[in-house]
């Protein structure tokens, strides 16, 4: 998704819906923990340490919301933020490698799994990976479940100041091609950096004009 796919209409309104001041609401380990479904939640997943509490970070332009940690494996569990609006922002538990006991990571590869499942006001799931490597195979069963769930997801690759403008272009078309044919992925993927903020505003955009179609 670039900036000439959005209207400067629906950059004002992606910069409105993050203006206000975005709290903590709930975090939870189990399924039955979570908070009661009101409004419309976007989820944001991906492997441990992707950078998924980063970018939570950029969009709101709160530094502290999100905790963010160089070990993989912080995040343990589902947290929820609210801006008190209709949007909430979930900040799912990193897949993959983390510096945690197995039991632990498969416990929280079981709740991400359920909660894909089971959450009727789930508008998107953004799937954040790292533009220095693109899809990896611990991607697939989340994109699995994604599709056999009907959830609809995003692809966004993070840290894309990391690599060349040239090296981006290709990745994002490498990543468009591996989704082209999985029926819940959204067809066009976005590159942000939460360090320079590219693509920040894009995203916001689009999550307003999501909003908007609800």
């Amino acid at each position: 998704m670039s900036i000439s796919r959005l209207s400067a209409a629906e950059i004002k309104a992606g910069r409105r819906l993050f203006a206000a001041e975005w709290r903590f609401v709930a975090a939870a380990t189990a399924v039955s923990a979570l908070p009661a479904m009101r409004g419309t939640e976007v989820a944001f997943a991906g492997r441990s340490n992707v950078g998924k509490s980063s970018l939570i970070n950029a969009l709101t332009g709160q530094n502290a919301l999100a905790r963010t940690a160089r070990a993989p494996g912080r995040t343990q569990e589902l947290i929820f933020f609210s801006a008190g609006g209709p949007l909430m922002l979930v900040d799912m538990p990193g897949y993959g490698f983390a510096q945690a006991p197995k039991a632990k990571v498969a416990a929280w590869t079981r709740l991400i799994h359920d909660y894909l499942r089971g959450r009727t006001n789930l508008a998107r799931v953004y799937v954040l990976l790292d533009a220095r490597h693109g899809l990896k195979p611990a991607d697939d069963a989340v994109l699995a479940t994604l599709d056999q769930a009907a959830v609809s997801y995003a692809i966004v690759l993070t840290k894309a100041d990391q690599v060349k403008a040239d090296e981006q272009a290709a990745r994002v078309s490498a990543v468009e091609r591996a989704i082209s044919r999985r029926p819940a992925a959204y067809p066009q993927v976005l590159a942000t950096s939460a360090r320079s903020g590219a693509g920040i505003a894009e995203m916001r955009a689009a999550l307003a004009r999501l909003m908007r179609e609800r």
